[in-house]
């Protein structure tokens, strides 16, 4: 190695370390914070988290894990001002990552409940409107509906989810129960039998299957489904209004 390629490479490795190094913090602070969280003690976890915001402020799954913290104390206390604080701190991981599942999935329920109900559904249309060719926002869409029991509406937007990923597991997952609650449980069973092949850790989803089985039940042939192509045409990047 040249003389000159050396002293390019010392002179970056301090800034590769301080990269690393931020990340490592990152990480480690978000695991402890997760693991406060799930013994119960949230208002330490939000500290964990607080500091992992600090440590890298660009790091969207921080955002995320302070929101969650926060808004779980702030449904234990009925807290007004933990609930805008997690409101806030969601959108900010939308900020950073606009397609991060779980950060919807919060602040969708955080809307319902705070009784906003149809800003939580605006939110999760929106989400499926700029990314068309993505399941997970057909798939929460299909929870929020199956909520509000609207099952014919939540049906169709998994069987959505799946034109669009023939392979997720979670969508085939839930078509199958929604189809067992309505009763056709040869097509649940074909459903439940095509996830497991995908994901086999699926210990509920193995037991409801022996159980159909052992009741008779045969799967149904499964439909074949085309994907329909993005037709849309490109438009200049607007600033996103979620809800």
């Amino acid at each position: 190695m040249s003389t000159i390629a050396t002293r390019l490479l010392l002179a970056a490795l301090p800034c590769l370390l301080a990269v690393g190094c931020k990340q490592m913090n990152t990480q480690a602070l978000n695991s402890e914070g997760v693991r406060l969280y799930q013994s119960g003690n949230y208002a330490q976890a939000a500290d964990q988290f607080q500091r992992a915001v600090a440590t890298d402020p660009k790091n969207a799954t921080s955002y995320y894990n302070l929101a969650a913290a926060l808004h779980k104390s702030a449904k234990l206390q009925n807290n007004t001002a933990e609930f805008a604080q997690a409101e806030q701190l969601y959108n900010q991981c939308l900020e950073y990552d606009p397609n991060h599942t779980e950060c919807y999935r919060g602040l969708a329920v955080l809307l319902t409940e705070t009784n906003r109900r149809d800003a939580s559904f605006r939110l999760l249309e929106g989400w499926a409107q700029r990314s068309p060719k993505l399941a997970d926002p057909r798939i929460e869409l299909a929870r929020l509906l199956e909520e509000n029991n609207n099952l014919p509406q939540a049906t169709t937007r998994l069987v959505e989810a799946i034109s669009i990923e023939p392979q997720n597991s979670r969508a085939l997952t839930a078509l199958g129960r929604l189809r067992e609650m309505s009763g056709d449980r040869a097509q649940a069973l074909a459903n439940y039998q095509r996830s497991l092949t995908i994901n086999r850790f699926q210990p509920e989803i193995s037991t409801r299957v022996a159980s159909l089985q052992a009741a008779g039940v045969s799967p149904a042939a499964p439909p074949i489904v085309t994907p329909q192509g993005d037709t849309r045409t490109a438009t200049q990047w607007q600033p996103v209004v979620r809800y």
